[in-house]
Formats: structure tokens, C-alpha cells, sequence
């Protein structure tokens, strides 16, 4: 899986590059710029990577992203193209490596009339009202950046400069190429300054950030290329973000061996649904159970109201039913792998306590339990503390409302940086979360965290939160941890909603369970059978 890195992260694994590496500063932003001109001529669809037809303007700020945009325009002179570089501080501001590459491009400036510099904004606005460009390159800021809050004003010049870049690329469709990251925007929280850089594209070094896929990011970095600066992820931390990917969906998931029989693939419990005289939430039950047995387990057993279970029978005639009542739970409890609790359950007093005899209970905690829907409402009624009730391998699949409702924490504050809120409480609690939104971020007790980018609006209708339980629930029983299953389940059933219906917002519960056995059958090259 790609790591996806924060500020501070890309800083230190900068730093060590430098130190354990070996490599100097100025190689590192040798190859930032090198391999900046080989994705830009990529993009550009040129013959042998020459760029003779091209104009490009570079506006470059006084730190190590400034000094990616010299190192830039001299491989974008030797592609053939012309640049317009300009300075926003006098050289005198500059770091000495930055004054180096500002050198090596007077010295150049002599001996091509390709290049124009420009030591001020004022110096080139005449020039650049003129000149119309292939694209238009923001090197003003880097990583560095902190934000607290959206909009914080920036100062000139930088200012100036970024509603320069934004107008003319308005005005004239130039597009916005940003090295690194759009300047104005937090690397870590995607939080953004007034102004930020509005990218086409954005060319990021060694990995992408955090802030790319959180609050204004996904709308201001544009397509993102990766370039590679040769520092590699063992000088990462254990624990920065991973991105779920196919190949890391499919290793979790277990296929079964010719000679197993159906206890040896999985036996999952499923406590959902509800029925009253007021309203039926039998449907949550029936989509986790299908979904469960879409993916391959090999004994289901759901508890519900048994007036009910005609209702089930009839839609997942595989899965076996038993009532609510304490013998009966306790022993089915005792023989499954996993168990998913919660999914329509109700919230009745007589649901609460259930919740609580259970996530108290030594029998129910020693197994891989999944909690949703109504036992997270009760968790959070209850006030029980998980990390004492003796949890040994839990996830809980809240939304942003129900994690405000767990942790008492804004849901403002929470879509700020899910990321931290996400990792702090599974280190408190002591159990896996998956928080649902796009991206799912899902993190363990030890502090790793996955990110699951691949979701859309597809998965954003009711009882698809039911699926992806049934689904956790299914990679856990079969031998996944709880982190684990949770983690290849938003994956497969991402997935599945891509594969419900071409247009997304048309997409169905219903649907993107009968896709499951394609999204996963999909990672082994086979084409399965589908209604």
C-alpha cells in the first residue's frame, strides 16, 4: 500500500534521507525538479519529452518549494521550452541552496533568450498580461505551512501572487501546475489559507499528502502525480496512513480450501434488526447477512425477531435464524468467529441493555466483534468504557454523528482531521474504528491508520452501511483481525457500489450487494455469474 504522509512526516523523512542517507539537500531538490519536467512533458503528450512549443511561467517563493521551481525551469530550457521565472524576495532572503539555483539560472539567462527573469511580481505583470503560457507553475509554498482554521489570510507577497495565478488562469485557462502541494493549503489537515492555489494538476514529491483527500484538499490539488525523489518508505514512520489498494484487499481475503467444510470458513453471528408495531428495521439484518454470505462464509446464523424470520428466509434462505433470548444468543455467541452487532437493532430500553449485557459480557469480548448503528447509539448511552470492558479485537463503524455521539467532540472538529481523532480514540479504547466518509479512515489500537479513497456517492444511500458490517463481519470470521477485515471490506465495498449501476447517484443497497461476488472475484481474474 502507498504511504500518505503528513507535514511533520514528509520533514522528517526528508531529514532522513539527509542524515541516514546520506543525501544532500541539494539532491534532493535536483531530482524534485528533474522529475517535475518528465511529468509535466507526460502530461503534455510530447514527442521524446521536447517541449520546443511550450511557454511556461514559474512563480517561485523563498523556501525549498521556490528552490524546486529553479531547479524546474532549467530542466524546462533544456526540454526546449521558455520560461518566465519570478522571484517574490531579493536573493539576499534566500537560503544559501536557494540562491545557488537562482545563480545557476542567471548564468543561464546569459546564454539563452528562452528565459526571462524577474525579480519582482510588479517587474513581470507587464510581461505576463501579455504572454499566454502552456501552463502556469506555483512554487510559493511547500509543506510548511500551518493552518489552524480555514482562511487565514496570507500576506504579501505570496498573496498577490497566488490571485495572480488563480485570475490568469480563469481569464485565459492556462492551467495551474503546483509543486508539492497548492500554495495555501495545510499538507496535514487540508485546511486552506485566503487565497489558495485552485490546481489542474499537482506534482507532489515522494508521497502524497494527508491533506489531499481532507476539507478543501480533494477541490484544489486537481489530478496528482507523484515524483520520485528517491526517499524510501522504511525512512517512514510504522505508523504514517496507508492507502487500501486491490492487491492489499485480496491478501486479506481467504479462499476456500477444496477440502473444507463450512465450519472451517467462517461462522458468523449477526445480532440485527428489529420489529414493533410502530416501525420494521428487519431490512438492516437481511442486507448484513446477505452481504456476509456474498462473501464466501461459511455459516451465518442471524438473530432476530423470529416474526421476522419468514422475511429473512425468504431473501437468504442460507443463513440460519434464532431468537433474542439469553440461552440461545450466549450459545451461538460461544460458537462463532465474529460477530457484527447492531444494524437495525432498535433503541428501545430492553435494546439498550442488550448492548450493555453483551460489550460486558467475557464471552462476547474474547471474540472479533463488529458494532454499528443502534449498538453505538447504546455504547454511547451507556457511557461504558471499552477499554476496560476487556475488548480483545473490536471495530466500530460509526459515521461523523454517531463518533460525535461516542467521544462528545464536534462534528466540525471532527471532519477537521478525522486522521487524529480517528488513531487517539483506538488508542484509548483499545479497538479498530472505521469512520465512515470518503475517505474511510480506519485505525488500529497500535496507531496504524488505512485510508480507503476509493468510495463515491454511490455508498451515500441507506443500508449500505448494513452491507459493509456484513461484510467486516465475513473477512473477520474467515481469519482477519478486526483492523484487517475492516480495512479489505470498504475496499470490496467500494468497489461493489462502482460496479451497482453507471450512474452513481442511481446506485441501491440492494444493487451493490448483488455486485460483492464481482468486486472480489475481480482480484482473482474470475467473471462470476450475476442476476
Amino acid at each position: 500500500m502507498n504511504a500518505i504522509v503528513t507535514g511533520k512526516e514528509m520533514a522528517q523523512a526528508d531529514n532522513a534521507a539527509i542524515d541516514k542517507l546520506l543525501t544532500s539537500e541539494t539532491r534532493l531538490m535536483e531530482l524534485a525538479g528533474r522529475q517535475a519536467a518528465e511529468i509535466i512533458s507526460r502530461s503534455l503528450h510530447r514527442e521524446n519529452g521536447q517541449l520546443h512549443d511550450c511557454g511556461f511561467l514559474i512563480l517561485c517563493g523563498k523556501g525549498n518549494n521556490g528552490g524546486d521551481g529553479f531547479v524546474l525551469a532549467r530542466h524546462l530550457l533544456n526540454k526546449g521550452a521558455s520560461v518566465d521565472v519570478v522571484t517574490l524576495y531579493p536573493p539576499d532572503s534566500l537560503k544559501d541552496i536557494n540562491r545557488e539555483g537562482l545563480g545557476i539560472l542567471q548564468a543561464y539567462a546569459s546564454h539563452s533568450s528562452r528565459l526571462r527573469l524577474f525579480a519582482t511580481l510588479d517587474d513581470a505583470m507587464n510581461t505576463i498580461e501579455q504572454q499566454e503560457y502552456t501552463a502556469i507553475i506555483d512554487a510559493l509554498l511547500g509543506t510548511g505551512l500551518n493552518l489552524e482554521h480555514e482562511g487565514v489570510t496570507l500576506r504579501d507577497p505570496v498573496r498577490s501572487a497566488i490571485e495572480l495565478i488563480n485570475s490568469r488562469s480563469s481569464q485565459n485557462a492556462s492551467p495551474v501546475i503546483a509543486l508539492d502541494l497548492p500554495s495555501g493549503l495545510d499538507a496535514t489537515t487540508g485546511y486552506s489559507a485566503a487565497p489558495t492555489i485552485r490546481a489542474d494538476m499537482t506534482i507532489t514529491m515522494a508521497y502524497r499528502k494527508t491533506g489531499f483527500f481532507f476539507n478543501a484538499g480533494p477541490e484544489l490539488t486537481g489530478e496528482v502525480h507523484t515524483a520520485e525523489i528517491s526517499i524510501p518508505p522504511f525512512l517512514l514512520p510504522e505508523t504514517c496512513c496507508r492507502e487500501i489498494d486491490d492487491e492489499y484487499a485480496s491478501a486479506c481475503f481467504t479462499l476456500r480450501s477444496p477440502s473444507s467444510a463450512k465450519h472451517t470458513n467462517g461462522k458468523l453471528l449477526i445480532i440485527a434488526g428489529s420489529l414493533s408495531p410502530e416501525a420494521s428495521m428487519t431490512g438492516a439484518a437481511i442486507l448484513a447477512t446477505r452481504a456476509a454470505l456474498a462473501c464466501g462464509t461459511g455459516y451465518v446464523c442471524t438473530s432476530l425477531p423470529l416474526e421476522a424470520a419468514a422475511a429473512l428466509h425468504a431473501t437468504a434462505p442460507a443463513a440460519t435464524v434464532i431468537s433474542r433470548k439469553p440461552d440461545a444468543l450466549e450459545q451461538k455467541i460461544r460458537w462463532a468467529d465474529a460477530i457484527v452487532l447492531g444494524c437495525g437493532l432498535g433503541r428501545t430500553p430492553a435494546d439498550l441493555e442488550l448492548v450493555r449485557r453483551l460489550v460486558t459480557s467475557r464471552v462476547f469480548t474474547t471474540k472479533k466483534v463488529v458494532l454499528d448503528a443502534d449498538a453505538l447509539f447504546a455504547l454511547a448511552e451507556s457511557g461504558i468504557d471499552l477499554a476496560q470492558s476487556g475488548m480483545q479485537d473490536a471495530v466500530l463503524t460509526p459515521h461523523n454523528g454517531e463518533f460525535s455521539r461516542l467521544t462528545g467532540l464536534a462534528i466540525p472538529d471532527i471532519s477537521a482531521d478525522p486522521i487524529m481523532h480517528a488513531r487517539v480514540f483506538s488508542r484509548n479504547h483499545n479497538v479498530a474504528l472505521l469512520l465512515k466518509g470518503n475517505p474511510t479512515v480506519i485505525s488500529s489500537p497500535q496507531g496504524k491508520v488505512h485510508l480507503n479513497t476509493s468510495g463515491t456517492e454511490a455508498l451515500a444511500t441507506a443500508g449500505t452501511g448494513d452491507i459493509l458490517s456484513g461484510m467486516i463481519g465475513a473477512l473477520a470470521a474467515k481469519g482477519c483481525s478486526t483492523f484487517e477485515a475492516a480495512s479489505a471490506a470498504s475496499w470490496f465495498h467500494a468497489r461493489a457500489g462502482d460496479l451497482a449501476h453507471d450512474l452513481s447517484s442511481l446506485v441501491t443497497a440492494e444493487q451493490v450487494v448483488h455486485r460483492i461476488p464481482e468486486a472480489i472475484s475481480e482480484m482473482f481474474s474470475i467473471t462470476p455469474d450475476t442476476p
